[in-house]
């Protein structure tokens, strides 16, 4: 589908990633409803966009309810919603034992849950209309697991299996429904949020290539984009064919070296932001 004079709501809005697919969104001449935490930050973003009549609709998605919350009120503001961009996440990362349950149900809640329940609340419109779309930014890490990250790993296989199989009732509806899978992002991203080294050799991509491949994913349907560099694209697609070997691989010490940063990346900034609230 085309973008011009579409009204599409953003979750995740002010993080790298997510002001690369607004920008993207807007210039294809969409008007963008951006979701996130943080008022201040989402208003300065909808009036730095080209266009006109971007709204602001807060919202912490880990709080329950705030979901369903949210699909209304984009509703309540654009008259309703052509394309949903579940971009929104939250890291997961840490030593299981040491992971709270409010962080288990944070993280899902953000990374699973509220995708599924905008996607139930947005699409009964779009199969009225015979017309919408839903863009799912998931992540290589929904192809390969790595360690310190079952949860965050069990959200993006997650979402990619909901992704896929609503596809199957959507799509003779004509409703598409895609997922963006990144791998290592510069810049912005879960992996560039923790302030880890990208291993030697993998590559990364830019968050520009993240917005493109949203915009390429709505107005071609693919039921999969994955932006990443032939490496790490190669490596996650043998996880899924062989992910015995891919486990031995990525528990050697290497992999367990990076992990351990990634981890204690995010512990550290997540401390930090409690302090500061």
């Amino acid at each position: 589908m085309e973008l011009a004079g579409g009204r599409a709501l953003l979750t995740g809005a002010t993080g790298g990633l997510g002001r690369a697919i607004a920008n993207e969104l807007a210039a294809q001449g969409a008007t963008v409803l951006l979701s996130g935490r943080q008022r201040e930050a989402l208003a300065e973003l909808a009036s730095s966009l080209p266009g006109g009549g971007h709204a602001v609709l807060p919202a912490d998605l880990g709080d329950p309810g705030a979901a369903a919350a949210l699909a209304a009120a984009s509703i309540a503001a654009a008259g309703g919603v052509d394309v949903l961009v579940a971009n929104a996440g939250l890291p997961g990362t840490g030593w299981l034992p040491d992971v709270s349950e409010e962080q288990i149900e944070r993280t899902l809640r953000v990374n699973l849950e509220a995708p599924i329940i905008l996607a139930r609340a947005l699409t009964p419109a779009m199969v009225e209309r015979g017309a919408g779309a839903l863009v799912f930014v998931a992540s290589l890490s929904g192809k390969a697991a790595s360690p310190r990250s079952s949860i965050y790993n069990a959200t993006k296989f997650g979402l990619r299996g909901f992704a896929f199989g609503l596809r199957t009732d959507l799509g003779p509806r004509g409703v598409g429904v895609s997922v963006v899978s990144p791998g290592f992002v510069r810049d912005a991203g879960m992996f560039a949020k923790s302030g880890a080294a990208t291993p030697p050799g993998i590559g990364t991509s830019s968050p520009e290539d993240i917005g493109k491949a949203v915009i390429k994913a709505i107005r071609s349907n693919r039921a999969e984009i994955v932006v990443a560099p032939p490496i790490p694209r190669a490596l996650s697609h043998f996880a899924t064919i062989s992910p015995a070997i891919s486990a031995r691989v990525q528990s050697a010490p290497l992999g367990q070296k990076a992990a351990e940063e990634v981890s204690a990346g995010h512990a550290a900034r997540e401390a930090a932001e409690r302090e500061n609230k």
